[in-house]
This record gives C-alpha cells, structure tokens and sequence, in this order.
C-alpha cells in the first residue's frame, strides 16, 4: 500500500513538472534525433538533416571530420566515442553501422579490416549502453556489384576485371538458384582462368567478410538490440551476387518481423527512410501512401542498379519508414506519384534521348496531377524515368501547367530507389513541413537533379570525352576550378527560365572532387515565387563553351 502510495505521488509530482518545465525543453525531448550518416556526401549527411530540421525535429549528428570522404575513411574510434558518450537527451537514434564497422561506404568495399576486428565492433555495439525509452535504428549495406567503376570507389583491380567479375557473379547467382548449363559452367572456368586470382580471391573474401558482418547484424535485430533494422542492398542487378546474398539473408530471417528488420533495394536514402520512421513512431502516426504510376510499364518496371521490379520495392520502402498503402488517393495522406519509363527501360539522364519534349502519356498524367493538387492533395514526386537525374520533357511539362511549385517534394537523384525512399520520406513529413521550407527544398533538387545531373552535366561529360579527358569526370584534379565556373554559370542560366527558381541564387561545389554529385550552398531566393509569371519553354539547351 505505501509502495502504491509513492508511486502515485510521484507521478503527480512529475506531471507538475512537466506542467511548469519550459516549452522549448519538452519540445526537445519530444523531437530530438541522433543521427550517424553513412559518409560525408551531401545526400547522406547535409540534405537528411535539412529535411528533418524543416520538418521540425532536432537533429544531432557528428562532426563531419569524423566522417567517411571519397579517399579517407571514418574516424571509426572517434564516431564510437561520440556515440557512447553523447550528451544529449534524445527520443531516437540512427546509426550507419557501416560507418561504425568499416569506416563508411567506399571503405567497406575497399578495406583490409581483419573479420575479428570487423567482429569485435558488431560486439561493441551489442554492448551499447542507451535509455531504454531511446528507439534505436540501424542500418547496414550489403556490398554492391556494379557492372563496372572507376573513379577509385573500389580496389584499383576493379577498373580493368570489374565486368568480368560482374559477369562471374551473374554465373553465381545463377548456379546458386539452379543447376547451371555445361555451357555457363564453361564460361565460368574461363572467367576464372583469366582474371588475376588474387584479385577474385580478395573480392569474394571482403564479400564473406560482409555478408558474415550482415547475419550478425540481423542476429542483432534478431534479439531486440534494435527496434528496426535495414540492410540496403547497393549497386546490383536481377542476377548477382548482391541478389543473391540478399536472398541468402532474407531467407535465414524469414523468421523475424518486418517490422524489425528488411531487406531494402538501394543504400544512400536508408538514413532519410529511417529517421522518418522515427518521426512517424515519435508522433505516433502510419502515413497511407499512394503510389500513382505514369501509363507504361509502371510497376513492372526494373530500374538500372536494382534487383526487383517497383512493384515490389515500394511497397517495401513505404513499410520502412513506417507507413501503409493506401488504394486511391481519396484516402491517401501522401501521393507518390511515379514518373517511370514508358517501355520500363532506365538510362542515364545524360543519354541523348532525355529531350525536352513530353509524350502525350505524360501530358495526360500531370493534367491528373494538376487536378489532385488543386484539391489539395500532398504530392511528392519520384522522377525516375531516367538514373541520376529527372526527365526533362516530363519536367518541362509539368512547370508549364504549374504543378511544380505546388508539389510537396522532387526527387531526381541517383538510383531510382533512392529517389523514391526521398520522395517517401518528404511525403510522409510534408505535414509538419511549412510550406516555404518545403519550397526551399524543392529548388535545392530541381537545382541538382535537374538543372545540373540531366543538362550541365551531360554537357561537360560530352565536352571532356571530346577533348579525350574522361578521367576527369572521376577525379577533378586540376580542373576543378574551371569546372566550378562553368557549372555555376550554365545553372545560374537555367535558373531563370523556370518559375520555381526565378530570383533563387546559390553557389555549386564538387564535395568528393568528381562530376557525380554537387553541393548546393548559400541558397536564396530573392524574388517572391507566387509573383513569377508562367515562362513557355522552349528546348533550350545550355552550351559548353571550350
């Protein structure tokens, strides 16, 4: 009875607390994330935070030399202790175990970590000491296998052998699934036979490296360390030995909730994905999500870099960072609309056939855009007819009706997964999100994904193939300046032609010294949007001047 008795009197001592503590104080503790990204790039470390932030959640991450570039991994040992020794109260935490283990991304690729010493590290964080009440969520990657790479994002072998090992793993996975054929047999001998054994011999050993550190992440979720876990699945393909671990892993866990742990097509959007899903759990909340398909292909679809089709990888995404399907968008509080390649087929946004026309399929999809928006649905895009970039018919038509504006979110970049677990995510926290905070996100990746990934950079990359200097595009060296100029004039140009970034200034860089990716920085806008009149655009390409 007295044990009752304290108890309640405590509680009610609390609840007068809580009544008197400040504002400010409580909304901190009800909103406060720690979050340890994969690398230092700007789609891993600087945009999540931004969207988070607008959203209004407080985000703790470590410094950033801390962490991973293109040439230097991790400060492992210094990540750790920021971790272990935090200061602040938080209501969850983030984490990128490959940031922790290996040292990043490209270093989980590139390293010669001893399994013990990888081992030791998964131990470490089994024996992390956190609040009880802080949800923890993680996420890893499984190593990727790209048709080929340059650019040292992979051992220096990898140049020369790698689509011959992307060819031998294909065979793998093949052989793995069924019984291969005398004549796959054949050419897996010969694969084998010529190509440097000590260079197969160390890339399937950092990939047993990988998958044991995997199983015993899993192993990890598996016991409760985690409240959810993801493991990406990076660069792949429908036949490779990424597809084929997965399978591996998803199998051995079949076992386990989803809602503990999956297994996830793409890397770079898991730490946006799962920090939503904090935010959702935090407000205790499921988003209903509706996926609205362009005519075509669709869901069939099976982008560049992916293993399985959209139809499935979505749905998978949505069920991450905590949401449901919705059916119609009637019932949906976001709409994913989906711009997708009309024969299911994804090039890069720098192929010559990303024109500045739409098809008449296009047309009749951003009028249906345009009626949701002006019944006031939350639309995010996920522009991923093209890789590393958005389709600029598609785009062009869509500002000539208006609707770009009045989205919730773009998404362009990279892999189609990755835009879509961004535009999920954006979605999903675009009810939290004032509207001119989501206004100044959208122009950051029209900036970026449009503007520069299909036009700037397809006219530089074509102007160095041309002057037999295609190296540069992986390593910027002693171009780097004059690149920079060039790149900030031609989208400063482009700038001015559309309404959603008439009056925006900004200044570009190139954060890991290579074509791939810009940061956008300084961004302004010095013109009221709702003012800017309508532009017709016409094709109008930008030229590279020598």
């Amino acid at each position: 009875m007295k044990r009752q008795l304290f108890v309640c009197l405590c509680a009610a001592v609390l609840s007068v607390a809580a009544l008197l503590a400040p504002a400010t104080v409580l909304a901190r503790q009800k909103t406060s994330f720690l979050f340890i990204p994969l690398d230092n790039r700007p789609v891993c470390y600087e945009y999540p935070v931004r969207v988070m932030e607008a959203a209004g959640y407080k985000i703790y991450t470590p410094p950033e030399k801390f962490l991973a570039t293109r040439t230097t991994p991790a400060n492992t040992e210094k990540l750790w202790d920021w971790l272990e020794h935090r200061a602040e109260k938080v209501d969850g935490a983030v984490i990128s175990t490959d940031a922790l283990i290996y040292g990043g991304l490209v270093s989980s690729r590139t390293h010669h970590t001893p399994l013990a010493t990888l081992e030791a590290r998964v131990q470490r964080l089994k024996n992390l000491k956190m609040d009880a009440n802080i949800q923890f969520y993680g996420f890893s990657t499984l190593m990727r296998t790209p048709r080929e790479s340059y650019g040292n994002v992979e051992p220096s072998y990898y140049s020369d052998v790698g689509p011959a090992i992307f060819k031998y793993s294909q065979l793998a996975d093949k052989s793995d699934v069924h019984a291969e054929s005398l004549l796959e047999d054949f050419v897996a001998g010969t694969l084998e036979r010529n190509m440097a054994k000590s260079h197969l011999l160390d890339w399937l050993e950092r990939r047993n490296k990988n998958m044991q550190i995997n199983s015993e992440l899993a192993m990890l979720a598996r016991m409760g360390r985690f409240d959810y876990f993801a493991v990406g699945k990076d660069d792949n393909a429908p036949y490779s030995h990424t597809h084929m671990e997965a399978r591996h892993l998803t199998l051995s866990n079949a076992d386990v909730s989803a809602t503990e742990f999956q297994v996830l097509p793409g890397v770079d959007q898991l730490g946006l994905l799962l920090l939503t899903r904090a935010a959702n759990e935090v407000r205790g909340v499921t988003p209903r999500v509706c996926q609205l398909y362009v005519e075509g292909v669709g869901a069939r679809t099976v982008p560049q870099y992916s293993d399985q089709p959209l139809g499935t990888s979505i749905p998978e995404q949505i069920a991450a960072a905590g949401g449901t399907i919705a059916q119609d968008p009637a019932h949906a509080d976001v709409v994913l609309a989906l711009n997708t390649p009309a024969d299911g087929t994804t090039r890069d946004s720098t192929d010559p056939s990303n024109q500045y026309f739409a098809s008449p399929a296009n047309k009749r999809y951003i009028a249906n855009l345009s009626h949701l928006l002006d019944q006031g649905a939350n639309v995010s895009l996920a522009d991923v007819a093209f890789s590393n970039g958005g389709d600029n018919g598609f785009l062009n038509e869509l500002s000539l009706w208006g609707c770009t504006e009045r989205l919730s979110a773009y998404n362009g970049w990279n892999t189609a997964d990755n835009a879509v677990g961004f535009a999920i995510a954006q979605g999903m926290l675009a009810a939290t999100t004032p509207k001119e905070k989501q206004q100044e996100l959208l122009r950051e990746r029209i900036l970026d994904d449009w503007y520069y990934q299909s036009n700037v950079r397809r006219l530089i990359t074509h102007d160095l193939e041309k002057r037999h200097l295609t190296a540069v595009k992986y390593n910027l060296g002693p171009y780097k300046a004059e690149l920079q100029r060039i790149v900030q004039k031609e989208m400063e140009r482009l700038t001015d032609n559309y309404p959603i970034t008439v009056g925006t200034t900004f200044t570009v860089t190139f954060p890991w010294d290579r074509l791939f990716e810009v940061r956008i920085e300084n961004l302004k806008t010095t013109r009221d949007l709702r003012s800017a009149a309508r532009l017709r655009i016409l094709p109008d390409v930008p030229v590279f001047k020598e």
